[in-house]
């Protein structure tokens, strides 16, 4: 599954899977530090050790548990009969662009096998592979190609799920292929999506590595987070689009919220207690956000005529007039796909870096937007 529409469209996957809540056995000798994510744990026993997925998908009553096994003749009697994953994992299918980072980050690039529509895949470093004929493309979403999947007979797919329908990927566990829930997306705080980088590693024994990507990655963050706030000026921010008759933008709670509050902007609905996307009218956001310093997020839109051609009433905000309208949908991958999409729950540091420098210019003053671009 590829992640499309602005930042926060996900669909659809599960996996070898007991719901549960986590049961600490008395052998367990240690458990993953995690600093900001809390939708996941990783607790160490002599031999394997379980991942819980505590907050699967939106609504999820309960969780699931996963069983990872190094080493098959120290597991217990009690989990003979269930299912478990073999690590460090030998392959894997991804479905989520999100997803290739974390493989890329540590160093396991060459064990992905599979991928829906790999057209969607932007990293360099992947896209070589895929150009080498080493990542099969799987077809389109719930139409993936389940054929094609079990000749490759990947040691694991992950996946994941927006409301908990599971679809076709319970077929594939039926055929003995673990599907493992990636649920990074509900994280609220910037640096917990990226903290899921030790989520991946976990199957790849890769912790060490991981902990020290993201102990970078939060360091740039929390140094860009302080830098911020040297400036007393807090410019007001319009997020969003109109879908249909609808407007949707990030809830007060929500991580691009939290974003645009850290890079020192004033978000005009950061006082909204939601964390997914608001759905309001054009008539309440143009009363609310008329004379607005700043408009980012305009989803694919590249320049400021086909914005106002798809609704005039654009150019009615200040933002508009002044040519303060930003997409972070500007960089490409090599068949199109998108960067921020792709590598931006990673490295929330570098969104971070781009919004300081739309905000307030003269705090970065050599720095180059990475994934924003200002339309023209």
């Amino acid at each position: 599954m590829i992640r499309i529409l602005s930042a926060v469209i996900l669909l659809a996957c599960i996996s070898c899977q007991t719901p549960t809540e986590t049961k600490v056995d008395s052998d367990q000798t240690d458990k993953l530090p995690l600093k900001y994510a809390e939708g996941f744990s990783v607790h160490y026993f002599e031999g394997y050790k379980i991942v819980t997925v505590s907050r699967p998908f939106m609504g999820a009553k309960s969780g699931f548990e996963y069983v990872l096994v190094n080493d098959e003749s120290l597991l217990p009697a009690k989990f003979q009969d269930k299912p478990f994953i073999k690590v460090p994992l030998e392959s894997i299918v991804c479905t989520s662009t999100t997803h290739i980072p974390l493989l890329d980050y540590i160093n396991e690039t060459d064990k992905l096998v599979g991928f829906p529509t790999t057209d969607y895949i932007s990293s360099v470093k992947m896209r070589t592979r895929i150009d080498s004929g080493l990542v099969t493309d799987l077809g389109v979403d719930k139409e993936m190609n389940l054929e094609q999947l079990i000749e490759l007979d990947p040691s694991m797919v992950m996946a994941y799920t927006i409301g908990g329908d599971f679809g076709q990927f319970n077929k594939i566990e039926q055929m003995g292929i673990p599907v493992v829930l990636n649920a990074e997306y509900l994280e609220a705080h910037p640096l917990g999506r990226a903290e899921w980088i030790k989520f991946m590693a976990a199957f790849f024994n890769k912790e060490e590595l991981a902990d020290s990507v993201f102990n970078e990655i939060e360091a740039k963050y929390l140094e860009l987070q302080t830098l911020a706030k040297t400036s007393n000026d807090k410019p007001s921010i319009l997020s969003g689009i109109v879908y249909g008759d609808t407007w949707y933008l990030p809830g007060g709670n929500n991580y691009a919220s939290k974003l645009m509050r850290d890079a020192g902007g004033n978000y005009l609905w950061a006082q909204d207690s939601s964390s997914g996307f608001l759905e309001l009218s054009f008539e309440s956001v143009y009363n609310k956000a008329a004379d607005a310093d700043y408009w980012i997020g305009v989803a694919n839109y590249q320049d400021l005529i086909s914005l106002k051609k798809a609704d005039s009433r654009y150019a009615e905000f200040q933002a508009y007039t002044n040519k303060n309208v930003y997409t972070s949908n500007w960089r490409k991958g090599a068949k199109g796909g998108s960067e921020f999409l792709e590598l931006g729950y990673l490295r929330p540091d570098l969104i971070l870096a781009d919004l300081i420098k739309i905000l307030h210019p003269e705090l970065l003053p050599e720095y180059n937007l990475y994934f924003h671009h200002r339309l023209e």
